[in-house]
């Protein structure tokens, strides 16, 4: 993992510890992760790389663990602005009652971009690098994106009714397509068709949509057997479950990324896993809706991929991975009454190469490699609440947080430094909150 030539990097850091992801069930002790041009040069012994490299920027970190950035599969950034506006609700009385009429109200490419910026600082300052979202105007996200320096992936959404966005099923997605065509060439954006759910888009607009994301390689991100509700709808409009539904109208394939996936039976886990289909687990969100506890356990022995997600902070009420990553592995035991299930390694891999995988962007991120982006985040261990430290990936899942989070990178791009965003104004952020606050409680 090292290279033999001497010279000028961009970056240095040395960490006490470095899980790479790649290989798996590997932690590095005192080595240092050397940048240039926005990507990993080497991996190596740290006591090596001082005498290799010459640096820009060093950055020595004594007590802090080094993993891949984290990976948010599923969430809707700009409903940061609906954060406990409507709590304690099941999933079709929030939606219905509350969610979609303050979105038919207040849904601007305004709010999408003052709450996307709001997301991405909350993000970032938990160690999240990459979000996959789904939500009305993306151009307004992108933006986002782009003013944070963070990478993100971009749902081209869908939806058989109208809002402030589109008038209808063809409409979205041309915005969408276009939305896609604008921001092609940046490297740090990737796109996703996003038909929102089975319960909101027909048969003719799915079929549209697998054949944009055939032609244009794009990986089909919905919302999936999320509550019973949506089956019992599915049965009575259709005569079949979504997932069988789907399956006969070919989206079913190693491009689909399924979202929720909590109410599946046998059968239904062996297809998804013979349709090599991904699955976004979004435990936190599922709980609070009371949705239900996927089966994640099942899905992992039939060798499903699966990833984790947040959902939106008006589900959550968080964007925090490492609560995602704490929980899965824990409902995962406590569901399945085997405590050496998801492992605190394989946690790790679900928020970060295994998201990777579901959107196409593997050979990009999602593992520390040298040729691969420096999207890197250190987490700091020397609290008394992680001390003493005898496994630093144990220690990353069950003891620490996202406060202790102390530095991120993006494309070697420091957006958090010592715990400091970088690229985005905290006051400012306060100030676009409050606006939309008073806005939407009159």
């Amino acid at each position: 993992m090292t290279i033999a030539s001497e010279f000028t990097v961009d970056t240095l850091i040395d960490a006490r510890w470095i899980i790479p992801v790649e290989p798996t069930h590997q932690t590095l002790l005192h080595h240092s992760i050397a940048i240039s041009n926005g990507k990993i040069t080497a991996i190596l012994p740290t006591s090596e790389a001082h005498t290799k490299f010459t640096a820009k920027q060093h950055f020595q970190l004594k007590d802090h663990a080094l993993i891949p950035g984290l990976i948010n599969l599923h969430t809707h950034a700009a409903m940061s602005l609906l954060r406990g506006l409507a709590d304690d609700l099941p999933l079709m009385n929030w939606l219905k009652d509350h969610i979609w009429p303050a979105e038919s109200r207040h849904a601007s490419p305004e709010f999408v971009k003052d709450g996307t910026l709001l997301a991405c600082a909350e993000m970032i300052q938990g160690g999240i690098t990459t979000f996959n979202d789904m939500y009305f105007f993306p151009e307004a996200a992108a933006e986002a994106a782009l003013a944070s320096k963070m990478r993100a992936a971009l749902g081209l959404i869908t939806i058989d009714f109208p809002t402030a966005y589109a008038s209808d099923a063809d409409d979205y997605l041309s915005k969408g397509l276009a939305m896609r065509d604008r921001y092609n060439g940046e490297n740090l954006l990737s796109f996703c068709m996003a038909p929102h759910a089975p319960y909101t888009v027909g048969d003719e607009t799915l079929a549209k949509v697998l054949t944009y994301a055939e032609q244009l390689e794009l990986p089909i991100h919905i919302h999936l057997h999320e509550t019973l509700n949506e089956i019992e709808q599915s049965l009575t409009q259709y005569h079949q479950r979504p997932i069988q539904r789907l399956h006969n109208l070919g989206l079913l394939t190693p491009s689909l990324l399924a979202v929720h996936a909590v109410h599946l039976t046998p059968q239904e886990i062996t297809l998804l896993a013979k349709q090599g289909c991904h699955v976004a687990h979004c435990p936190t969100s599922n709980l609070k809706l009371a949705s239900g506890i996927a089966p994640v356990d099942t899905m992992l022995a039939k060798g499903i991929n699966i990833g984790l997600g947040t959902d939106g902070a008006a589900s959550n009420n968080r964007l925090d991975m490492f609560a995602e990553m704490r929980l899965a592995a824990l409902l995962a035991k406590g569901s399945s009454g085997k405590a050496e299930i998801l492992p605190a390694y394989q946690a790790l891999e679900m928020a970060t190469l295994n998201a990777a995988k579901a959107l196409g962007i593997d050979a990009l991120t999602g593992s520390l490699k040298p040729g691969k982006a420096a999207d890197i985040t250190a987490v700091n261990l020397s609290a008394l609440s992680t001390s003493p430290c005898y496994d630093a990936a144990s220690h990353l899942i069950y003891a620490s947080g996202r406060e202790h989070v102390s530095h991120v990178w993006v494309n070697g791009d420091n957006l958090l430094n010592e715990g400091k965003l970088v690229t985005l104004d905290s006051q400012e952020l306060k100030a676009k909150a409050n606006y939309w606050q008073g806005r939407i409680k009159q």
